[in-house]
């Protein structure tokens, strides 16, 4: 039977053999003492923050469009990590806490599929929701113009943190354009005439009741069904 003070020791070579690797998911770093570093830094986390909002807004609403959103977000993901794989080109400079390669920027792929698909949903999707055209003018410009500016600057703070180069962050950035227009137009044309039925499978609503949404507009008559069947479930 060995001693407490054998078992640390043995411990402790074992430890010493393993391949230690930290967690590279929200570790950003930035030069010491550059504060515009910093901020650019804190900005590189927004794609997680805006994650954990999908998450909440899943949970909390169970709205059938944000899931098909987020669906279109961990895709995006997914070939944003194919395209990586199959390119296998490296990051500018080497990092500890980085081992996967940097073409296309995951980063700058994420936060313009999310402006894209943002900006056309606003464009195309929204209209007639306010009587007054200038007010629905200013403010689908101000949200367009914030999504731009938010991409605008993810994408920076990826080459200025040298995460990726100049071409890395370009490659993501057309490709998140491309994939986030592609998924837009997949939702809006293709799935969206079925989101009235999903809802009736999740409500226990009558399907007579879609009978006529097919031939209207599926995003007003989506927004009556669920405020409907928001209105069974509070009684």
């Amino acid at each position: 039977m060995t001693s407490p003070d054998e078992d640390e020791l043995h411990l402790k070579d074992n430890v010493h053999d393993f391949n230690w690797v930290p967690l590279s998911l929200t570790h950003v770093e930035y030069p010491k003492g550059d504060y515009l570093g910093k901020f650019l830094a804190l900005i590189s986390l927004s794609p997680f923050g805006i994650i954990s909002g999908f998450i909440a807004l899943i949970l909390f609403r169970r709205d059938v469009h944000t899931i098909v959103f987020f669906i279109g977000t961990v895709c995006n993901e997914m070939l944003n990590l194919i395209l990586k794989n199959i390119l296998s080109e490296g990051r500018p400079m080497q990092r500890v806490n980085y081992t996967e390669y940097g073409m296309p920027s995951g980063h700058s792929q994420f936060s313009w599929f999310f402006a894209t698909y943002i900006i056309c949903f606003v464009c195309i999707r929204l209209h007639h929701m306010n009587n007054n055209s200038t007010l629905e003018t200013v403010w689908k410009t101000v949200i367009v113009l914030s999504c731009v500016s938010f991409a605008v600057v993810v994408s920076i703070s990826r080459i200025y943190l040298q995460y990726h180069t100049w071409k890395q962050v370009i490659c993501g950035t057309i490709v998140g354009i491309m994939f986030g227009s592609f998924w837009f137009g997949l939702t809006h044309v293709v799935l969206t005439p079925y989101f009235p039925i999903i809802v009736s499978w999740l409500t226990d609503i009558n399907i007579e009741e879609f009978g006529s949404l097919l031939s209207h507009d599926c995003c007003q008559s989506y927004y009556n069904v669920l405020r409907r069947a928001s209105s069974k479930s509070t009684v």
